[in-house]
């Protein structure tokens, strides 16, 4: 199956009150890391080749994953000069093989993507943000992407409003309210698939999002995978809040496993 590389690397200056000790992607959904869900998701539709692109506090990332055995089993140590450990089960998650790419603490997204080349192999391969849930058909993007034959696909949304919106008429009176509905435009949800060829269009310094992108519209080598279901971003807070909230109701629409 294919690869997939995770941007774990922003600031995450708008969640400061989780980001001051640990990069975005570490703070945590229902008592484990947003980034886990993440790849718990992507695992269980049978992507389990991870390259994670760090950069703030990527320490915090490293030290999970290197720890993960001990996190998740139980086990006894010996020690002594030559400590020994012994674990007495296998997680869940034994299949996964997990690259941390350290790729600079202020690295923009095109950048990261640029310097994690090298562990990403000579075929297609998937890449999204290490801060947004989705249940997103990881088979049917796929298929999608290969029809077309571009360059690239990107995953659009349409999201929910921030506000409810108030249909006013002419003299002031209120018509109708509408809590927080969907938005006309389609955003981009991150979820891409990317061939190879992806990296003439990006240097060490690039911005994904900026000219990569629009110069592959313009070649005419961008498609974009419309996915009408869940997908919500970790940027704030609030939204923090809101992720565990459906966690913890059971209502959390990206848990794909037992």
């Amino acid at each position: 199956m294919i690869p997939a590389l995770i941007l774990a690397g922003g600031l995450g200056t708008r969640l400061r009150e989780e980001t001051e000790f640990k990069p975005k992607p570490m703070v945590e959904v229902g008592g484990r890391p947003i980034l886990w869900h993440i790849m718990k998701n992507l695992a269980q539709q049978g992507v389990s080749n991870f390259t994670i692109a760090t950069g703030y506090k990527g320490d915090v990332i490293k030290d999970y994953f290197l720890n993960y055995h001990a996190r998740n089993n139980d086990f006894t140590i010996s020690l002594g000069n030559q400590s020994t450990i012994k674990y007495f089960s296998s997680h869940e998650e034994s299949d996964w093989q997990v690259t941390i790419a350290n790729t600079g603490e202020l690295t923009s997204t095109g950048g990261r993507v640029h310097r994690s080349a090298k562990y990403l192999g000579s075929e297609s391969f998937l890449c999204t943000y290490g801060d947004g849930l989705a249940d997103i058909d990881i088979p049917k993007l796929l298929a999608f992407h290969s029809a077309h034959g571009k360059i690239a696909t990107v995953t659009t949304v349409k999201p929910l409003s921030r506000f409810g919106l108030m249909e006013v008429d002419e003299s002031g009176s209120v018509l109708q309210f509408r809590e927080k509905p969907v938005m006309d435009g389609w955003v981009n949800a991150g979820f891409f698939v990317f061939e190879p060829t992806i990296m003439n269009y990006l240097t060490d310094d690039s911005t994904l999002e900026l000219d990569p992108l629009m110069k592959l519209a313009a070649d005419g080598q961008l498609a974009a995978y419309r996915h009408q279901g869940f997908w919500q971003p970790m940027d704030t807070l609030r939204e923090s809040t809101f992720l565990n909230s459906l966690w913890s109701r059971g209502e959390a629409p990206w848990k794909n496993w037992n």
